[in-house]
């Protein structure tokens, strides 16, 4: 990556681009392997941290999985027949992520250790700082910072005043004091549901304290044998069917579920409520662990091993809201004291920050705060207003829910390259979406949130400040379909005279 205010290189009629990738997790990844095997070389990797792995470096945490089918949750150009399990441990996947790193090359182009900080505009290019004083140009800025990246901590009075040691489960110790202790964990979402049964042999006691119970499906995670691992690394037929079966589960059965159609939604109803009525014996438990709210609109939860360890004798589930944080525990609405040894953050994260607390300005000096102070919009989930040739990767609106976010990325990086490309035939120097074409874009979205789960009556992740889900209303297939080709009316076109 050339630092410094010289023009675009030309090859030909044909441009090169410099492009900078905020982010060495699964999207920065792609899109740095995407742009390379279009032709794209002056390109460079920005991360934060001191590795790679963005989501799957950061949760360590016991029990850490992927709760979408492995072989799916894998790039389509890199299949790996060497999955353990159906459902993949994190540590398989950050090794994947790891290999596929190191396989196309990308060591050269990644800078660790530089978190971005000031990335400003100004007629064609972008001007980068990181923290540690470096400053780059670029012609393309590609936001793959992610969505679950900043812990949500609780805003419970006392917190800090707790002696045992308290983390977040996304700031894992190496050597967190769980064993033989007693433990607490705030929160019931997907996180907690796989670390309390893994911590269940470990602890002597955990003290469960559930806000809102969850919907939770069970699936079974059978392992692959040496047999099927072996077929599937010597047949790519064979890996590419079992990818496709599982996109076609999800994006026929969970995707269509969550909008609205009332078959899929009938099926998965019914597999959660029959789940829990057979694997909670007591009536009072159960009662406990029953939402009342539509399956689906909070996240599902795949699950095999919550309802069967929250029932052993040395796991409680406490449904009294917290009141304080002492020294020595929790205390409940109900005056009870929960002595604790350990008391861990099962909260999840704030979803609407994306690349911040970076400072991105845009034309005319306009910053991304005052862009989103109404509202965090994007159209296509990609594009901003007024910044120009600015990419933000799984923007709001992005179709995530119980799918493949790998397969989102895709679709999206298909969408940025042939933009850039058109760039590279000199039919613009940069490019932004319109405002109209945004507001016209979320307007129809909005339209389409009137028949999905996410407004049956609970408070999720997915909800915007106004209450609105900044998910996808529609399906897999129009999601593909309408990301397949830029609608170039929809785009301001800028022309600078640049190279």
């Amino acid at each position: 990556m050339t630092q410094g205010g010289t023009k675009p290189h030309t090859t030909g009629e044909q441009r090169q681009p410099r492009v900078v990738i905020a982010g060495a997790g699964m999207t920065g990844i792609l899109t740095a392997i995407t742009l390379r095997q279009a032709g794209i070389r002056d390109l460079l990797i920005l991360e934060k941290r001191s590795s790679l792995g963005g989501t799957w470096r950061e949760n360590r945490y016991p029990g850490v999985a992927c709760d979408v089918p492995s072989h799916f949750y894998s790039y389509s150009f890199a299949p790996n027949p060497d999955w353990q399990r159906r459902f993949a441990s994190g540590e398989e996947i950050q090794a994947y992520f790891e290999r596929v790193f190191h396989t196309y090359g990308l060591g050269t182009v990644t800078r660790f250790n530089q978190q971005l900080v000031h990335s400003e505009y100004r007629r064609g290019r972008w001007h980068l700082k990181t923290d540690c004083g470096h400053t780059y140009q670029a012609d393309f800025f590609v936001c793959a910072t992610g969505i679950l990246h900043h812990p949500c901590y609780p805003n419970i009075r006392g917190l800090d005043s707790f002696e045992g040691a308290c983390f977040h489960t996304a700031r894992w110790p190496q050597s967190a004091p769980v064993d033989g202790t007693r433990v607490g964990v705030i929160g019931t979402g997907s996180t907690a549901c796989q670390l309390i049964p893994a911590l269940a042999d470990r602890s002597q006691h955990i003290s469960v304290f559930q806000r809102t119970p969850q919907w939770i499906m069970r699936l079974s995670n059978p392992g692959f044998g040496p047999t099927t691992r072996l077929a599937l690394r010597r047949l790519p037929s064979l890996q590419r069917l079992v990818r496709w079966s599982h996109q076609l589960l999800l994006s026929h059965l969970f995707s269509k579920a969550v909008i609205g159609r009332k078959v899929p939604h009938w099926i998965i109803s019914t597999l959660c409520k029959l789940n829990l009525k057979f694997s909670v014996r007591d009536p009072v438990l159960r009662r406990k662990l029953t939402p009342d709210y539509t399956v689906g609109c909070k996240r599902l939860i795949i699950n095999s091993e919550f309802y069967r360890a929250v029932q052993r004798d040395t796991v409680s589930l406490e449904t009294a809201a917290i009141r304080k944080v002492v020294p020595k525990g929790v205390v409940t609405d109900d005056g009870k004291l929960h002595r604790l040894d350990t008391l861990i953050l099962a909260t999840g994260f704030r979803p609407f920050e994306f690349m911040r607390p970076m400072v991105v300005i845009g034309e005319g000096g306009v910053t991304i705060e005052q862009q989103w102070r109404h509202k965090v919009q994007a159209y296509r989930s990609l594009l901003i207003p007024g910044f120009p040739n600015l990419f933000l990767m799984l923007g709001p609106n992005t179709p995530i829910g119980n799918f493949s976010v790998i397969a989102m990325s895709e679709v999206q990086v298909n969408y940025l390259l042939q933009l850039i490309q058109q760039w590279q035939q000199r039919r613009f120097d940069a490019v932004s979406a319109r405002t109209s074409a945004m507001e016209a874009f979320n307007q129809s979205l909005k339209a389409g949130m009137k028949g999905t789960v996410w407004l049956g009556g609970c408070q999720s992740w997915y909800l915007d400040k106004d209450g609105d889900p900044a998910m996808w209303p529609f399906s897999w297939q129009r999601w593909v379909d309408e990301m397949a080709a830029p609608q170039m009316d929809h785009l301001r076109l800028h022309r600078y005279g640049n190279g």
